[in-house]
């Protein structure tokens, strides 16, 4: 499903593709971008459809993978290679990716509650806290 989300959104510049209609946002779609890394192992572009938060020229995304036991294989990316690509509706920045501090984590987890509920949930679902990546311009 990731891979046609991916064609469908780069094809259309995220006019198909770009917004989340799931779960909590059902009634309030959440804007999705296109995360590119660097494969920790291949050295291949790896691309990753992502809910996003806005916040000035910075996009940040959570780590949440559903709320499942272990982090996603795009931020085991980041954390070896930090260089990223970043595709929000029809225009791409590259970007550098870092996790957030704890105090700014704590700052940015309410806000993106309120972007997507469920990400409360998923919280609650692994024991694990979830990283809050902040992707930021070159």
């Amino acid at each position: 499903m990731s891979r046609a989300n991916v064609r469908l959104y780069r094809a259309t510049g995220g006019r198909i593709g770009g917004k989340w209609r799931i779960g909590s946002a059902f009634r309030s779609p959440v804007p999705v971008c296109l995360l590119t890394t660097t494969g920790r192992k291949s050295g291949e572009p790896r691309i990753s459809p992502l809910l996003y938060l806005p916040d000035g020229d910075s996009v940040v995304v959570v780590a949440s993978q559903g709320g499942l036991p272990k982090n996603p294989m795009w931020y085991l990316n980041i954390r070896a290679n930090a260089e990223v690509t970043v595709q929000t509706g029809s225009t791409v920045r590259p970007m550098r990716a870092r996790v957030a501090e704890p105090d700014e984590r704590a700052a940015l987890w309410p806000r993106l509650v309120e972007l997507y509920a469920d990400f409360e949930n998923y919280q609650s679902w692994t024991d694990r806290e979830i990283p809050v990546v902040v992707c930021e311009p070159r």
